[in-house]
């Protein structure tokens, strides 16, 4: 180090002495014989003005009242006899001054050296004396000094109780050998002791903060963490003669912050889910390894349902295991892996029984039982287990595990309580979808519904296959506003609603009409749970729907909609439209009416209904996906099922939705038309034996001799209606489908009603005959006047 730094090096020499201070060489006739260079800066007179004088003209005599300073006693290198004197400057100031004299040995002239100095500067020697002595024996920080070959040659007594030995017997020692198992776990820095003090030593740049584990020769049994700092020091003039070591405990300043990061973690990591076994999961994860070497949970088996629990619990109580960690090893085909979670039964004694039947947490030596509580109600138990013998749970240990039991508890019994919500919610939804859709002679049908993925995974997307008279069928889609519980209300609702008008053999369009006025007169209703104040509102509002008719002895298909967007549908030669079919308003809206188009249908077409979850999502519009729609369904490969397969993959290739999905695919149909035949009868009285006759022959052609005698019946029932109450020719129409179809259409638009005849009317009971004869009949209205039909099962059906 160059001059120009050593001359800041700190002077530890203290304030009186004769090298430094304000020094005045006395006679016995105490005048000034003598006078220093740092006198006359003190006191302002120069030798000249000085010398030769007697003492009291700088140092006046003491007043009684003056009297030495508390603690202003000699220090190291201090003389003794310091006292505290009022000095008189040159300019006439006083000065408080610390004086100390000492008498000069020989019989010269010279007898005694006054040296003084301000009192200031004293106190602040005595403070820095003080500072020094409390460090070596009372701080609780501990400091080393090392010389240049890192041997120890000092420490202060916090050190000294650290190694748990007299200074003396490790005096000389290197710090690798006091603590040869110890490391560094601050990241970035040398990871030897040796490393930093060279480093240290070499660069003069000193080394701060750095954390450092192992285990005090005083403590063997436990590893401690210290905050340790590094220094080089050197002498006042720069020559460097070793490296000071500070190291201050923070072991338990250390462990409050990992359980205080470890309670975060557990805030940030269990309940990232509505699931009870992956909750139990998370809170194996946190505490393995830093908190514990194996956890497990056990929960009530009513948990995992969703029951609703009693309150307390016991040790009766039946526990399955849902979570271990570290994970028990499975091989790859090991059956014990996908196994649901297995009961758990502990002996009676058991840490865990006794948890069980105390309510509350038990501990023994290494291992540590938590119950799992909430709302006064036992969920289950989370064991902590430590391998070491050693490595007791202490205090602040466990109470971090009962946090951590608690916080883990509201976690899965709120996810309990969504289990039983959800499960509710799924039974609802399942009960008001179609459970199966039954086979149709008219079309071939394929399937898929997807739930949302929200919090519930319930909707009000629906679908629908409804069989109608004449073999035709209803093909139904809709799609409710929102999700959840409410939504699947008002979807079954809505479905039970199209369900029970689709009987009536409405049009499409005149259908959605009525769908469309029942809904707007709920909405005007107001509801039990609303305010005077609240507008009145229905939660089918907003909702559309689609709804097609295709009849197979045609091959046309009639359909409308409400808001909801058109069906595709791919030719044979897999050709793909979408067509124009009227928009109309979403139901309960009105203002527009519904109208309907009729398109026919070559056998083999391909109609797809579906719902906006399909095809739109928040990377992809509606026409982006009705493309990626059409390409897939004009590929037209494998069978329905395969196509909707194939659909959702390509669609939704994750498998999840924003939305819910509803898919329905329909492949068409002809009957065959030597199992349809069509007269025409004129509105005669001779048309009845007649149409009698047709009838009979038709149905030994068709072998169904059986059903001979109940047809004459039906049918001169029906056409006799029909000449008594219609005009114009009538049409008596066969149909051999999955049963007998009867059917006699005219031109009036009086359906006639089914009574009980009193004893005295002469007429009245033919229909109530036809009724006992007949599985189902009733009245399909048509632009030219009415059908009624019936349908009678084959005598093997019967």
């Amino acid at each position: 180090m160059s001059d120009g730094n050593a001359t800041k090096s700190p002077d530890f020499r203290g304030p009186l002495d004769v090298t430094r201070a304000a020094t005045a060489v006395l006679d016995a006739q105490d005048t000034v014989v003598g006078w220093s260079r740092a006198a006359e800066e003190l006191l302002g007179y120069t030798q000249d003005e000085i010398i030769g004088r007697p003492l009291d003209t700088f140092l006046p005599p003491r007043h009684p009242v003056e009297a030495p300073a508390a603690g202003a006693g000699p220090g190291p290198g201090t003389p003794s006899g310091t006292e505290i004197r009022i000095a008189r400057h040159r300019d006439g100031r006083s000065l408080m001054v610390a004086t100390a004299v000492c008498a000069l040995p020989g019989g010269g002239p010279a007898a005694r050296v006054l040296v003084a100095t301000e009192l200031e500067r004293l106190r602040l020697w005595e403070s820095r004396l003080a500072l020094l002595e409390g460090l070596a024996t009372q701080s609780p920080v501990g400091l080393g000094i090392y010389d240049t070959e890192l041997r120890l040659t000092w420490c202060n007594a916090a050190y000294e109780r650290e190694i748990g030995l007299p200074f003396a017997e490790f005096r000389g020692l290197r710090a690798d050998e006091l603590y040869s198992e110890g490391r560094f776990i601050t990241e970035g820095d040398p990871h030897t002791l040796d490393e930093v003090m060279h480093h240290v030593l070499d660069t003069g740049e000193p080394i701060l903060d750095l954390h450092f584990r192992g285990r005090p020769p005083s403590d063997p049994g436990q590893e401690h963490l210290w905050s340790c700092s590094y220094y080089r020091l050197q002498d006042a003039d720069g020559h460097v003669f070793g490296v000071c070591e500070d190291a201050f405990d923070i072991s338990d300043r250390y462990e409050a912050q990992q359980r205080l990061a470890l309670l975060v973690e557990a805030g940030r990591s269990i309940g990232t889910v509505l699931d009870v076994v992956r909750t139990a999961e998370e809170v194996t994860e946190v505490s393995v390894p830093d908190f514990a070497d194996t956890v497990t949970v056990d929960l009530a088996a009513g948990v995992l349902e969703g029951e609703e629990l009693g309150p307390g619990g016991s040790s009766a109580t039946a526990l399955v295991r849902v979570a271990t960690r570290p994970e028990p090893a499975f091989g790859p085909d090991d059956p014990a892996r996908t196994k649901p979670p297995a009961p758990v039964e502990y002996p009676t004694g058991s840490l865990q029984d006794r948890s069980l039947s105390s309510g509350g947490l038990v501990l023994e030596d290494n291992t540590l039982v938590v119950p799992l509580r909430a709302g006064g109600s036992l969920l289950g138990l989370v064991t902590f287990a430590r391998q070491s013998p050693s490595a007791a749970f202490d205090r602040g240990e466990v109470a971090l595990a009962d946090e951590l039991a608690a916080r883990t508890a509201v976690s899965i019994d709120n996810a309990r309580r969504f289990t039983r919500e959800r499960r509710a919610s799924l039974a609802l939804q399942r009960q008001l979808l179609p459970q199966h859709l039954p086979r149709q002679s008219a079309v071939d049908l394929a399937y898929r519904y997807l739930p949302t993925d929200d919090v519930t995974g319930v909707g009000g997307d629906w679908f629908d296959v409804i069989a109608l008279s004449g073999s035709r069928v209803g093909l139904v889609v809709g799609d409710v506003v929102g999700h959840g519980l409410q939504a699947a209300a008002t979807m079954g609702r809505l479905r039970t609603t199209v369900r029970a008008l689709a009987q009536l053999d409405l049009t499409p369009d005149e259908l959605l009409t009525r769908v469309d006025d029942l809904v707007g007169q709920s909405a005007d209703e107001p509801s039990a749970n609303a305010g005077a104040q609240d507008p009145p509102h229905d939660d089918a509002t907003g909702a559309t729907c689609l709804y097609a008719v295709y009849d197979p002895v045609t091959r046309r298909c009639t359909m409308a909609r409400a808001g909801h967007l058109p069906p595709a549908i791919v030719e044979p030669d897999g050709r793909v439209s979408f067509p124009a079919l009227p928009a109309g308003p979403p139901l309960g809206l009105g203002g527009l009416p519904f109208e309907s188009i009729d398109i026919e249908l070559p056998v083999g077409s391909l109609l797809a209904l579906f719902t906006d979850g399909l095809i739109e999502s928040r990377d992809r519009d509606i026409d982006q996906g009705l493309d990626a729609l059409g390409r897939v369904l004009g590929e037209r490969r494998g069978s329905l099922e395969e196509l909707c397969d194939r659909t959702l993959s390509e669609l939704l290739p994750g498998g999840t939705t924003a939305d819910d999905t509803a898919l329905l695919l329909v492949r068409t149909r002809e009957l065959d038309p030597g199992k349809v035949v069509d007269w025409e009868l004129p509105a005669e009285a001779v048309a009845v034996g007649h149409a009698r006759g047709l009838a009979a022959e038709q149905l030994h052609e068709w072998g169904l001799d059986d059903l001979v005698f109940s047809t004459e019946l039906v049918v001169s029932e029906l056409v006799t209606n029909a000449i008594r109450h219609a005009e114009g020719p009538l049409h008596l129409r066969l149909i051999l489908d999955r049963s007998l179809l009867c059917e006699v259409a005219d031109t009036g638009h009086t359906s006639p009603h089914l009574r009980h005849s009193a004893e005295d009317d002469e007429g009245g009971r033919g229909l109530f005959i036809v009724a006992q004869l007949v599985h189902r009949w009733g009245t399909r209205y048509t632009p030219s006047g009415k059908t009624i039909w019936t349908e009678q099962p084959f005598p093997s059906e019967g």
